[in-house]
């Protein structure tokens, strides 16, 4: 950045202290250039395909197991209170083994912990049930 003094014979009076802006403007320039050429490169350097939405309607078939997971994390088959996930597990034995297997809906509740609903995810997937799916409700219409 420079200051242009005048002459020395001037005297202290035409001092001139204006800023040359021209070096910023420069600087301004080529950091501008550098941003949009790395931009580009930046949001686009991982391709990926994103999953697309579907809302399909869910099949309830008799055969269906339908596991719910209180806020408490209490466990229930249909109806019924399973008292712990090893007796889950028991229970879904006997359904891995099934041929056409059954689907497992899982239905928890929006304050349960994920540990809970991992819990039957984890009885499940150890027991060799090949398809588990989650039940959720709708988003409200309007407003």
């Amino acid at each position: 950045m420079g200051m242009n003094v005048g002459s020395p014979d001037d005297g202290e009076e035409s001092l001139n202290s204006a800023i040359n802006t021209t070096p910023l403007v420069d600087v301004m320039l080529v950091l501008l250039i550098i941003f949009l050429i790395t931009i580009p490169v930046v949001t686009q350097s991982v391709n990926l395909s994103l999953p697309k939405e579907t809302n399909q309607a869910r099949k309830t078939k008799p055969e269906n197991i339908e596991l719910a997971v209180t806020k408490d994390g209490e466990i229930y088959w249909n109806t019924a209170n399973v008292p712990n996930v090893e007796a889950l597990k028991d229970r879904l034995r006997g359904i891995a083994t099934m041929n056409p297997q059954p689907e497992v809906h899982i239905r928890g509740d929006e304050k349960t912990r994920y540990e809970s609903v991992g819990r039957v995810i984890l009885a499940a997937q150890q027991v060799g049930i090949l398809k588990v799916s989650f039940v959720t409700e709708p988003p409200a219409r309007g407003g």
